[in-house]
C-alpha cells in the first residue's frame, strides 16, 4: 500500500514567473517609494503591477507594454529611461527576461499596498481587550456609505465598470453621474431645497477615505484597492437583495407579454418592438441606465439659448432690440452664459410641477449640432486686429459642435470709416467659408438677424420632432461629426448642455498641446487647420525641438515644416511659414 501523501497547505498550484521579472522588480520599487511618500499614484503602479502579472508573454521594450492595461505614456516612459540604463550598465546584450546575480526575486504582487497593520501581540504575549495590539484602543470603525447614497452609487457604479470585459479601469465625471443616478435618491447634479450638496458631494469622502482616486484633467475617477473591496462587499449584499425580486419580476413581464411584448436578450429573439426601444439595441448600448440619458419625441422642446452679453452692455438700445424682436416673433428662448458662441440651440426635457414645491425640477438639456458666432463689420475689424478672430474661430471647431455658423452683420457707409480696408474685411469672410469651413449667413441689421434666428429655430423645431435624443459624452466619443441627420436615423446623440458648457471654458487649465496650438495661431498666416497640422507630426514644442536638434543643416531645419499638408486640399505647409516657425522657436536672443 503506497505511503499516504503529506497534506499540502497553502496554494494547490504554484503560481507561473512572471517572464518581465525586471520590469515588475522596476514597478514595485516605483510603487514602494510612492507609497512611502504618501503619494495616490501608489495606486496606478499597484494596478499596473497585477496587470503585468497577468501577461504570460515576455516584452522587448516598455513601449509594448501599452497594450496592457493601466499603462499609460508616462508608466513606459520611466520604464523605457530605466531600460536604457540598465543597457549602459550591463551591456546592450544583457537580458531583461532575468534578473541581475543576486538580486532578490520580487513578488508576485504586494497587497499590504491597502491592508490594515497587522495585530500585534504585546510583551506579555497575549492580545489588548478589544483582540488587537493598540494597547486597549478602540478599534476604528469602517466606514461604510448607506444604501442609495451618493457614496454608495458611485462605488457600485465603478466595481460595475470593472467587470465589463475590455474595461478601460475608469470614469469621467458626467459619465459617473449618469450610470449612477438610478441607484441612488438624490440627484447628482441638482441640490434638494435650500441646501447646496448634492450626491456628488460624498466623492470628496470617498477620495479622503482612500477608497477612490482621481487623476488627470479631465478628471478620471477609479477604485483603489480598498475600494474595489467594498464595492464587491455592496454589489454581492445587491446581488442577494435582487435574486429575491427576481422570480416576482419575471411573473410580471409574463403577465404583460400579450399586452407590451418585450425582447428576450438570452437568444436576441425580437417580438413586436417600440420602435424607441429599438433603437438603444441597434446602438449597442451595454447598461439598462442608459435609458435614463435619452428624450423620446414629445417629451422636450427646442430652445434658442442667447449669450447674456447679447443682451447687456455696449448699445443697449440695438440689444434690446433683438430681444423685442425675437419676442415679437414669438421664439422660445433663454438668456443665459455662454463660454463659446452667442447662440445656440437646445433640447429641454419637458417636466411638469410637483405638488407641493416651490419651484418646478429642472428638465435635461441637450445641445444640439449647430452654434452661432455673431458679428457685425466692426466688431470683425476689432477682433482680426487683435487676434480674436482666429482665437474664436479655433474654440469654436473644439467645442464639439459640428455646425458652426458665423452671422454677419453688415454696417453699410459706416465700414469705410474702419481701421482695415473693406476689402480685407470682405477677404476675410470668404477665407471663413471657404477655408475654415464655417457656413457664413450675412443680414443687413439686428431685425434680419432675428428673423434668421427665429426661422432657424422653427427649422430645427420641424427637424428634431420625432427624433429621440441620446445623451452621448464627448471626453468618451471625441470631436467626430455625426451623420445621423444625413442617413435619416431616427434617433441621434447630443451632448448635455453643462458639459458642452463647461468644456467650452476660454481660461480653464489647458494641456501643453493646446497651449502650443495657441503659439502657432499667434504666427500671421498660420490658421488652425496649419497648426492641427503641425501638431499631428509634433504634438508639443518639445518634440519639434528636439526634432530641430536631428536635422544636419540649417537648410534641413527651415525647411522641416515645409511639406506637412493641412486641411480638405492636402495643400503643403510651405518653406516660408516652415522658415518663420523656425526663427520662432529657435533664434536665440531678439527677433529681428
Amino acid at each position: 500500500m503506497p505511503a499516504t501523501e503529506p497534506v499540502r497547505l497553502g496554494r494547490k498550484r504554484a503560481l507561473p514567473s512572471c517572464p518581465n521579472p525586471l520590469f515588475l522588480k522596476w514597478l514595485t520599487e516605483l510603487r514602494d517609494e510612492a507609497k512611502e511618500k504618501g503619494l495616490k499614484i501608489q495606486y496606478t503602479y499597484h494596478k499596473a503591477i497585477n496587470s503585468l502579472n497577468k501577461y504570460p508573454l515576455p516584452l522587448k521594450n516598455a513601449k509594448e507594454a501599452k497594450i496592457l492595461q493601466n499603462f499609460g505614456d508616462g508608466i513606459c516612459k520611466i520604464l523605457d529611461e530605466k531600460l536604457q540604463r540598465y543597457y549602459r550598465e550591463n551591456g546592450a546584450d544583457a537580458s531583461i527576461h532575468a534578473l541581475p546575480k543576486g538580486a532578490p526575486p520580487p513578488g508576485r504582487s504586494d497587497n499590504n499596498i491597502i491592508l490594515a497593520p497587522s495585530k500585534k501581540k504585546n510583551a506579555a504575549g497575549d492580545q489588548g481587550k478589544d483582540g488587537g495590539g493598540d494597547g486597549g484602543r478602540k478599534k476604528k470603525r469602517e466606514y461604510v456609505p448607506q444604501k442609495r447614497s451618493g457614496g454608495y452609487a458611485v462605488l457600485l457604479t465603478l466595481y460595475k465598470e470593472t467587470q465589463v470585459p475590455g474595461s478601460k479601469g475608469y470614469m469621467f465625471k458626467m459619465e459617473l453621474q449618469a450610470e449612477a443616478q438610478h441607484l441612488c435618491d438624490k440627484s447628482f447634479t441638482v441640490p434638494d431645497l435650500g441646501s447646496k450638496y448634492t450626491a456628488w458631494s460624498s466623492v470628496s469622502t470617498l477620495i479622503q477615505k482612500n477608497l477612490v482616486i482621481k487623476t488627470h484633467n479631465p478628471a478620471r475617477y477609479s477604485l483603489t484597492e480598498g475600494g474595489l473591496t467594498l464595492a464587491e462587499r455592496l454589489a454581492s449584499a445587491e446581488q442577494t437583495n435582487t435574486d429575491g425580486d427576481r422570480e416576482a419580476v419575471r411573473s410580471e413581464l409574463e403577465a404583460t407579454e400579450e399586452d407590451d411584448p418585450v425582447v428576450d436578450l438570452t437568444g436576441m429573439e425580437t417580438k413586436r418592438l417600440n420602435p424607441h426601444l429599438l433603437i438603444f439595441f441597434s446602438l449597442g448600448i451595454k447598461h439598462s441606465s442608459s435609458f435614463h440619458k435619452c428624450l423620446l419625441p414629445g417629451t422636450y422642446e427646442i430652445m434658442l439659448c442667447v449669450d447674456f452679453i447679447e443682451t447687456t452692455g455696449g448699445s443697449h438700445h440695438r440689444k434690446q432690440e433683438l430681444v423685442k424682436e425675437l419676442q415679437r416673433n414669438g421664439v422660445n428662448f433663454d438668456i443665459r452664459k455662454l463660454n463659446v458662441g452667442d447662440f445656440l440651440w437646445v433640447a429641454r426635457e419637458k417636466v411638469a410641477p410637483v405638488a407641493g414645491q416651490l419651484r418646478a425640477p429642472v428638465g435635461r438639456e441637450l445641445v444640439l449640432d449647430y452654434i452661432v458666432e455673431r458679428k457685425r463689420m466692426d466688431d470683425l475689424c476689432g477682433s482680426i486686429i487683435d487676434g480674436r478672430f482666429r482665437e474664436q474661430k479655433f474654440r469654436l471647431k473644439r467645442c464639439g459642435l459640428h455646425k458652426p455658423i458665423y452671422l454677419v452683420e453688415e454696417c453699410g457707409s459706416a465700414a469705410s470709416h474702419l481701421s482695415l480696408p473693406e476689402t480685407t474685411l470682405q477677404q476675410a469672410i470668404v477665407n471663413t467659408q471657404v477655408v475654415d469651413g464655417f457656413f457664413v449667413k450675412r443680414v443687413q441689421d439686428v431685425r434680419e438677424s432675428a428673423a434668421y434666428l427665429t426661422i432657424m429655430t422653427r427649422f430645427l423645431t420641424k427637424l428634431y420632432q420625432n427624433r429621440t435624443l441620446i445623451c452621448r459624452s464627448r471626453e468618451l466619443e471625441g470631436d467626430g461629426g455625426s451623420d445621423e441627420e444625413e442617413r435619416g436615423l431616427p434617433s441621434c446623440s447630443l451632448m448635455s448642455f453643462a458639459e458642452f458648457n463647461h468644456g467650452a471654458v476660454k481660461n480653464k487649465c489647458q494641456t501643453v498641446r493646446e497651449v502650443f496650438a495657441r503659439q502657432l495661431m499667434q504666427i500671421s498666416g498660420l490658421s488652425g487647420d496649419k497648426a492641427a497640422a503641425i501638431l499631428e507630426h509634433y504634438s508639443t514644442p518639445h518634440s519639434l525641438l528636439t526634432a530641430y536638434e536631428q536635422c544636419t543643416s540649417e537648410a534641413e531645419k527651415e525647411k522641416l515644416l515645409s511639406s506637412i499638408r493641412y486641411g480638405k486640399l492636402k495643400r503643403n505647409l510651405g518653406p516660408a511659414l516652415s522658415r518663420t516657425v523656425y526663427h520662432l522657436y529657435c533664434t536665440q536672443g531678439a527677433l529681428t
